[in-house]
Parts: structure tokens; C-alpha cells; sequence
């Protein structure tokens, strides 16, 4: 088993305070939120630390994840831990300028042998469209 990594990262004319907020609403999270993630709820707290929330990742027509992700904040990093899997998600804010740069990169333990090989070469690209149009959002709704 081999790790899989997708990394976006995106500027922001925002401050990192405001940034990193609007990320730890997760009540808030369904209005930047791709199609590809359903059935969202949160399941316990909403804000920031000691969340838990639950969504249907489609990352393709065939393949979806269900995704429980446990939510820690710790200084200007959003970590979730995904219950189900060995899947784990970070949001970095960092001040850039006048604004801000937003990191986000998930990580997994892939399948082993030829699948493996396929998951690795193409999930990133796919899962990296997906934070991409994620952090595209987060973008327009704080820069609107």
C-alpha cells in the first residue's frame, strides 16, 4: 500500500483570521461545497475544533467514499480525520500580502498491486479538481 497525496492551494484577498473562520464553520460548509460531496450533515458541534461531520464523497461515476471526519483546529491548521478510512484532510491558512494562501491536502493509504498503481497515478488529479473547486468557492464567497 502506497501513500496517495492531492494538494490545492489558492490566494485569497481575505485575512487569515476571516479565512481560517469560514473554514472551521461547518455549518456554513455546504455553500462552498462541490457537487461531488452528499449527503452532508453534521453529526456534533458545527464550529471548529471537536466537530464531526459525515458526507458522500462521488470522487467518479463509480467511486465514492463515506467519508465521518472528526475535525481538529490547532493554530492556523483544520485537520480531518476521516473515521472510516485512513483518509486525513488539512486546510493551511497562511497571510500572503494583503490576504491569504489556503493549502489544502488529503492523504490515504492506496490499494497495493496494479490498482494501487492506477489509484496513484490518477486519484490526485481527480481528487485536486475537486479541492480546487472547492477552494474556488471558499474564494468567491469571501472576495464577493
Amino acid at each position: 500500500m502506497a501513500q496517495v497525496t492531492a494538494t490545492q492551494t489558492v490566494q485569497i484577498a481575505a485575512a487569515p483570521d476571516k479565512v481560517l473562520a469560514a473554514l472551521a464553520d461547518y455549518q456554513a460548509r455546504p455553500e462552498i461545497l462541490p457537487a461531488n460531496y452528499r449527503d452532508y450533515a453534521v453529526l456534533s458541534g458545527g464550529t471548529g475544533d471537536g466537530t464531526v461531520v459525515h458526507w458522500i464523497l462521488q470522487a467518479t461515476e463509480k467511486r465514492q467514499r463515506d467519508v465521518k471526519a472528526a475535525v481538529s483546529v490547532a493554530g492556523s491548521t483544520i485537520t480531518e480525520t476521516d473515521e472510516n478510512s485512513t483518509m486525513v484532510t488539512t486546510y493551511t491558512v497562511a497571510p500572503s500580502g494583503d490576504g491569504s494562501t489556503v493549502t489544502t491536502t488529503t492523504t490515504w493509504q492506496g490499494a497495493g498491486g496494479v490498482g494501487g498503481f492506477f489509484e496513484k497515478t490518477f486519484a490526485p488529479k481527480g481528487l485536486g479538481r475537486i479541492q480546487a473547486e472547492l477552494l474556488g468557492n471558499l474564494k468567491s464567497r469571501l472576495e464577493s
